[in-house]
């Protein structure tokens, strides 16, 4: 009679910690000596978990949600102490990492959105809910496309399309988890439109609104629900100039406090951020306190418009050639923020 299981073993040394996941576990980049290669292994206390049957739940989950937009799990272990989690190592790290450094343009929020839209419509036609989107967990490919990672939190779906949750990311909590348990695929719906929002604005405008409630000590847990729920954080009104009007009403539908009102799906999210295009797709925005700038790049010039916090502005054209002119219309003691539009959405 043949034995059909069998007991092998794996080698990898831990190198380089690159993530506190959460407080039961930990991401590291390993080497793995059988493949002779640089890994991911996410290392999970056995302590995490309710019972022995959940120890390779999230493995069961990534293998389940194969997509060119889900990160691959290349295999799961464990030991006495802990689970262990194989995944392919990328070098460029997460989109939180890419933002920090420096902002995007509106062409690569709507590339990289699709791209997590795509993921995301796969994992919920698997009947999951991810319950953890965030920038933190979308990695970038050496091909710089987004892969969703991190299914810690996924949950499978009843027959009414619906799965408890009581961890939750609080900076990216939908409103209907301040007063539910159980919920539908609106909640990674809620958390892709915030995703989006900070995209469009970057992580300094998204920490200035939540600091406002108070540091750790002192938050002011009453006031943050209570916009959270009427829709006033984030504060759909602040976007940074160069974003386009359609690209704020799928922000804003899709962070829309009644889940019901939402998207139906994050396939028609993709859809409407595909349809979205204009003049200020490059435009690269900096923020060099006390100024603002905005560059772009045509195949035979480049603009540059420099806005400092009181106003005054310069506006400039240079030739590929090397000549430069002033555009003297937007050159001002005063520029507003619809000038700004203006001269963004026309050059």
């Amino acid at each position: 009679m043949i034995n059909t299981y069998s007991l092998g073993t794996v080698s990898f040394e831990l190198k380089e910690e690159i993530g506190q996941e959460g407080k039961n576990s930990t991401a590291y980049i390993a080497y793995d000596h059988q493949l002779d290669a640089e890994i991911v292994i996410k290392k999970i206390k056995k302590t995490a978990f309710d019972s022995v049957d959940n120890f390779f739940n999230e493995s069961k989950i990534l293998y389940l949600s194969s997509h060119p937009n889900v990160v691959g799990i290349q295999y799961s272990c464990q030991d006495d102490d802990n689970v262990y989690v194989a995944m392919p190592y990328y070098k460029l790290g997460s989109l939180n990492s890419r933002m920090n450094s420096r902002f995007l343009t509106v062409r690569e929020i709507i590339i990289l959105g699709c791209q997590i839209c795509s993921g995301l419509h796969n994992i919920h036609s698997k009947k999951l809910i991810h319950f953890d989107i965030k920038p933190d967990n979308i990695l970038l490919s050496d091909r710089e496309e987004a892969l969703i990672s991190d299914f810690g939190l996924s949950k499978h779906t009843n027959f009414l399309g619906k799965a408890s949750q009581d961890r939750m990311y609080f900076k990216m909590i939908p409103p209907e988890a301040l007063n539910g348990s159980e919920f539908t695929k609106s909640f990674d719906i809620y958390q892709l439109g915030l995703t989006l929002y900070r995209m469009c604005n970057g992580n300094p405008i998204f920490y200035e609104q939540f600091n406002q409630y108070g540091s750790i000590s002192s938050f002011d847990r009453d006031r943050f629900r209570f916009d959270v729920r009427n829709g006033r954080f984030p504060k759909r009104e602040i976007f940074l100039e160069h974003i386009p009007e359609k690209l704020r009403k799928v922000i804003k539908k899709c962070l829309d406090p009644e889940p019901s009102n939402r998207y139906n799906a994050t396939i028609e999210v993709g859809n409407a951020l595909a349809e979205i295009e204009g003049k200020t797709l490059d435009w690269q925005f900096y923020l060099s306190p006390p100024e603002r700038v905005w560059t772009k790049k045509t195949e035979t010039s480049q603009y540059r418009l420099v806005v400092s916090n009181d106003g005054t502005s310069l506006a400039e054209k240079r030739s590929n050639a090397g000549s430069s002119r002033k555009i003297r219309k937007y050159c001002k003691q005063d520029l507003t923020s619809q000038e700004i539009k203006d001269f963004l959405g026309g050059h």
